[in-house]
């Protein structure tokens, strides 16, 4: 019996040991960070000396990529155990495992003030040295497009150094003046998820999904007259600086987005000559050091290129923020003017409004039969109408009602459709609260509000034979309020650094009209055999190319501007009221939006173009932030891509002293305080610096706060700033002084500097935790 005993206890240890070896020696894709200027002599290139510090600890291993713009290093496939010894060998900074990223997913430049002749005011001519090529990192383009149409344009600028990748379906010819680059990363797609699958997507720049055709126009399409999808939204569709270049790097694939690839590709659109690049895609907040985008953002930022990235679709819950990095600009989304009504009529006499892109044949004016999706169904998730849930024979002829969330809005329309019913009225709940999206349904369906579903599914409940019928009424233009953060887009505060208010700023992101792939139909859904030449999709993935376009007009009107510079003009001159004077609104409630969902606010174009003054910010003004957080040397050198970036020892560092254009002021709850009147005082103290880039002015400083911010104190000192001359710098310093109040407390604020005709404006948000 103890013999058998110890057998089992043997098999049981080996077996454990197996397991042990197994998880040790499988291989992931590791990004390999490292110190450039510690090259040892008698290596040809860096790229021999990484080879050879990856042999080893690998004898046969090869490299994915190296890289040496964004990030001195390589990417290779390695076990935890190779992983851990690399980090050991001379002139490695750091190891770390690669990340999946996920896309974030006409009327805009009229909605922006930037339509007709006055937009040529802001972007000059191409063919000059002001020429701006704007790098989309995607799913690629689909080149035969007309928003790539590059009539009127010069010739391509002498600086370009990008290419035309040819690959299947793909020639180098698809390139032009006005689609200048065209180029894919897939060595990290395929080293994690095995050879693609050719049938379903292409090893090139060729855009299958539609998603890189949308942003990448979005940003700076040419302007083709007679958009529209299926007749919505028709008119002209244009980016946001049609006269700058496109360059596209293929990063996206059906897996995924990974790190390694997007690297590879920020890497190469550096080095070929981009001024802006435009990332609609994130993986969650993540420390700096290990966040891929982050890291090859600030070595773009260093060589003065802007990078703007969407905040994530996360909304409406709070600190569910992507990209939040201060060097990067971080874009929300909000709601245009324009809308695609439809209506629900019930059998009741009362009728509802919704939203839907049907352009099909429409249901009989006989009212039809209507059924809540949760009574035709055995699942206890029926209300979702998830494929194979819906009970055909209870169905069949009926509209039906599905509740909107985790499953694709239009997929809900399939199935129903496949089980026979006749159209569908999708309802929000409580997550999405009165946010309307519209979608291009394959069946008559109408996507209506929490309010709206909520009396929709009372009447089917109490009335013993329910009717309705959807109408879909087209293009309405001219929708107040608006503009309105969207429901979905990610909101603040900011989790890995709470002392920087993120997003920064939101653009437009809800129904968006712009180019598409000929590869996939309008839903993106396998079924949908529909081919249309522009398609109209929300996220702040549509949010993010707004601003990288902008930011291209910007760097061609003020060439000399840094990144920084940029980000500034459009956050301090971003309006945060309605014209009538009235705050923005929040899609997710129906009240007030604060700062943690838009940032400084909705960007203003027109207003950018002189913002009067600039909060300037450089690769310095950074590693100091760093150091503030008490980054360590090897933590900084990841980030920098140097050892020569170091923190003072003798120097005490602030992120207060972060020349940021928005405050963020975390304020600490005492101890068993409940907030009130006995409570100590806590002061925060923030420092700032203005550039004049609109010459001499006296400008004079205003503050306000709101809700419970109004207990708060803020002093401003000096108070008043006097510029002779463009490029002259003034420095202030700000401090919030405060009782405490109940962890969880948030308030809001606004400083804004005037000299009459500018006004330079900064949100504030107060939390206490």
């Amino acid at each position: 019996m103890g013999n058998t005993v110890m057998l089992r206890a043997l098999v049981l240890a080996l077996a454990v040991a197996s397991t042990a070896a197994a998880a040790a020696g499988k291989r992931r894709t590791y990004i390999v960070h490292m110190a450039k200027s510690a090259m040892p002599a008698g290596y040809a290139d860096h790229g021999e000396w990484y080879g050879a510090s990856l042999r080893s600890v690998s004898a046969a291993n090869k490299m994915l990529y190296a890289y040496d713009t964004v990030l001195h290093g390589f990417s290779a496939r390695l076990t935890p155990a190779e992983a851990a010894g690399l980090a050991r060998v001379e002139g490695v900074l750091a190891v770390n495992p690669e990340a999946r990223y996920e896309l974030h997913t006409t009327r805009t430049p009229e909605f922006l003030g930037i339509a007709g002749a006055g937009a040529g005011d802001l972007l000059p001519q191409s063919g000059t040295a002001a020429d701006v090529v704007v790098g989309v990192l995607d799913t690629g383009v689909w080149p035969e497009s007309r928003s790539y149409d590059d009539a009127g344009l010069g010739e391509v600028p002498a600086f370009w150094k990008g290419q035309c990748a040819a690959g299947p379906g793909f020639n180098a010819s698809a390139c032009n003046r006005k689609l200048v680059g065209a180029r894919f990363f897939n060595r990290g797609y395929e080293a994690a998820m095995g050879p693609m699958d050719t049938d379903r997507e292409s090893r090139s720049p060729r855009d299958d999904d539609g998603h890189g055709t949308h942003t990448s126009s979005t940003a700076a399409g040419a302007a083709v007259p007679d958009a529209s999808l299926f007749g919505f939204a028709a008119g002209t569709a244009r980016g946001m600086a049609p006269r700058a270049r496109v360059a596209v790097y293929k990063v996206c694939w059906l897996g995924g987005c990974f790190s390694s690839d997007i690297l590879a590709g920020m890497d190469a659109a550096v080095a070929d000559g981009c001024g802006v690049l435009s990332l609609s895609l994130g993986g969650g907040a993540a420390d700096y050091s290990r966040d891929s985008v982050a890291i090859g953002a600030f070595a773009a930022m260093e060589q003065n290129v802007l990078v703007s990235c969407s905040a994530g679709n996360a909304g409406p819950g709070s600190s569910t923020l992507s990209n939040v990095a201060p060097w990067i600009t971080t874009v929300g989304a909000g709601t245009l003017d324009r809308d695609f009504p439809a209506y629900v009529a019930l059998g009741n006499g009362k009728k509802y409004t919704g939203v839907s892109l049907y352009s099909g044949k429409p249901l009989p004016s006989t009212p039809l039969p209507i059924i809540y999706a949760a009574n035709a169904s055995n699942s206890t998730a029926g209300d979702l109408c998830m494929p194979g849930t819906l009970t055909p024979e209870k169905v069949a002829g009926k509209i039906v009602v599905c509740d909107r969330g985790v499953s694709a809005r239009v997929q809900k329309g399939f199935v129903v459709r496949d089980a026979g019913g006749a159209g569908m009225v999708l309802s929000n709940t409580a997550a999405n609260g009165q946010e309307l999206v519209a979608d291009a349904h394959l069946l008559p369906a109408a996507g209506v509000g929490e309010r709206e579903g909520i009396a929709i599914k009372s009447y089917v409940a109490s009335d013993p034979n329910p009717t309705a019928t959807i109408v879909v009424a087209g293009t309405q233009v001219g929708v107040h309020p608006s503009p309105v953060v969207a429901a979905f887009s990610s909101r603040g505060p900011n989790m890995v650094t709470p002392e920087i208010l993120k997003p920064d700023i939101i653009a437009p992101g809800v129904n968006i009209l712009a180019a598409w792939t000929g590869k996939a139909g309008p839903t993106g859904l396998a079924a949908d055999t529909r081919r249309v030449g522009f398609n109209i999709i929300s996220g702040t993935s549509m949010s993010c190319p707004h601003v990288s376009g902008l930011a291209a007009l910007l760097r061609s009107a003020h060439p000399e501007w840094s990144p920084a510079a940029v980000r500034s003009a459009l956050m301090t001159t971003a309006y945060a009221t309605y014209s009538g004077g009235s705050p923005l609104l929040d899609a997710a409630t129906g009240g007030t939006a604060t700062p943690f969902d838009y940032g400084a606010g909705h960007v203003d174009p027109a207003r950018a173009a002189d913002p009067g003054l600039v909060y300037d910010l450089g690769a310095r003004d950074y590693v100091d932030f760093l150091c503030a957080l008490k980054y360590s040397p090897s933590m900084i050198a990841a980030v920098a891509r140097s050892r020569d970036f170091a923190c003072a020892e003798n120097r005490t560092y602030s992120v207060g002293g972060l020349n940021y254009p928005s405050f963020s002021v975390p304020f600490s709850t005492a101890s068993g305080d409940d907030g009130g009147e006995s409570s100590a005082a806590a002061t925060v103290t923030h420092t700032r610096t203005l550039t004049s880039v609109g010459g001499a002015g006296t400008y004079r400083v205003s503050t306000s706060v709101s809700g419970a911010a109004q207990g708060v104190a803020v002093a401003v000192e000096p108070a008043e700033l006097a510029f002779a001359a463009a490029g002259e710098r003034k420095s202030y310093t700000v401090r919030f002084t405060s009782r405490s109040q109940p962890s969880g407390t948030a308030g809001f604020g606004r400083l804004v500097w005037s000299d009459g005709k500018h006004s330079v404006a900064s949100p504030i948000a107060f939390t206490w935790t």
